[in-house]
């Protein structure tokens, strides 16, 4: 498959941009045949589902850190928070996660779903099942900033 400018109808001066991000995207992402070299070992490594919008902003210049985090059965993250905005999926197990920003203020993530934090309000993750919970996490952090603050204080609601 190839692409070309020709392929991607212009609309406007933001149309070129989105184009020419389009076109590089597509380079990296097509078989060696389409490219200059071997084609790039992809693995899938988390997929998880989301049942509305999500919006990232975290002011720049900004960090960006990935994790896997094992909680043990009856094990937790201990209250924290967050300086930029979290986006993680449940590889495994059940995370029962207490924040405000949910009506009664906890909500359970199971296996393929997806979670977003954000920044500044204080929470808790827990592991309140019989087997291990993986968690694949994505930080976005100001650089400098710790990716968790056990500081509540430096929350924005302690």
């Amino acid at each position: 498959m190839r692409l070309s400018r020709r392929s991607i109808p212009a609309r406007g001066r933001q149309s070129a941009v989105t184009a020419a991000a389009l076109v590089a995207t597509a380079a990296f992402c097509l078989p060696s045949d389409a490219a200059t070299g071997p084609a790039p070992r992809i693995e899938e490594v988390a997929r998880g589902t989301q049942t509305g919008p999500v919006k990232v902003a975290v002011d720049g210049p900004l960090q960006v850190d990935f994790r896997t985090i094992t909680i043990p059965p009856g094990g937790g993250t201990g209250r924290h928070c967050h300086h930029g905005q979290l986006v993680g999926v449940v590889k495994a197990g059940t995370l029962t996660h207490y924040a405000p920003v949910y009506p009664g203020g906890v909500h359970v993530y199971r296996t393929g779903d997806s979670i977003t934090e954000g920044k500044g309000y204080v929470h808790e993750g827990r592991n309140e099942g019989t087997t291990p919970l993986v968690l694949w996490a994505t930080y976005m952090t100001p650089k400098g900033k710790p990716l968790a603050d056990t500081d509540l204080s430096h929350c924005d609601a302690g």
